[in-house]
């Protein structure tokens, strides 16, 4: 269990104060953009590596998203442990998410690697949808969260971070790329390719990409 003190340099690191960022009603759903992150290797590592890691973790995400022009406004984060959910408001343009984000999160965690000892250095996983969402008391719930998941465990994705060359992996889903990333000249639409995603109930096509790297 984290101590008191963390908890709250996260939440004032990363936003996460705010959970309804104004909502007039939390009973109906809302449209956000939504990015799922996972560490590799996490749980095998000691306990003051894991630290170590969401440290950094906590640190690179709401930077490399705000160098991307995502305002901390527009941000609601989720702790997951070994990860994060990023909840974005439908006043930042899907593009970003697509375009600039993932090559500045993954050089801003190659530069932490590079000078890192072994059980510090980190890889990610990223997954990137959009849909209708719902908050309640604990958080917040939906089938686009769900959906997101289901790509961030997607066996294709964590076998493309394993040989990656830079830190991170990215998977969007087929509407995200097609409604975001085929339509926007500056995310590099080529650098995708087309997976099939199966896990537990879902069946779907992913788009991975490996940002970063040499």
């Amino acid at each position: 269990m984290r101590s008191c003190s963390s908890v709250m340099h996260v939440q004032k690191t990363v936003h996460m104060h705010d959970p309804l960022h104004g909502i007039a009603d939390p009973a109906h759903a809302v449209h956000r953009s939504i990015l799922c992150v996972d560490v590799q290797g996490y749980g095998g590592r000691a306990n003051w590596d894991q630290l170590a890691v969401r440290s950094v973790l906590f640190k690179a995400l709401p930077e490399a998203l705000a160098d991307s022009g995502v305002p901390a406004k527009s941000l609601r984060f989720e702790d997951r442990g070994d990860g994060a959910l990023v909840l974005v408001q439908p006043d930042v343009p899907k593009e970003r998410l697509a375009g600039p984000f993932p090559l500045k999160l993954a050089a801003s965690l190659e530069r932490h690697n590079s000078s890192a000892p072994p059980g510090a250095c980190i890889k990610l996983r990223v997954a990137v949808h959009a849909g209708e969402v719902i908050y309640d008391a604990y958080g917040v719930a939906g089938s686009a969260i769900v959906a997101a998941s289901r790509l961030l465990d997607a066996k294709p994705l964590r076998d493309a971070l394993r040989t990656a060359p830079g830190a991170v992996a990215l998977i969007t889903s087929d509407w995200f790329y097609e409604e975001v990333v085929r339509q926007c000249p500056t995310c590099d639409a080529a650098a995708y390719r087309s997976v099939h995603v199966s896990v537990k109930e879902t069946n779907t096509r992913g788009w991975v990409r490996l940002p970063g790297g040499s």
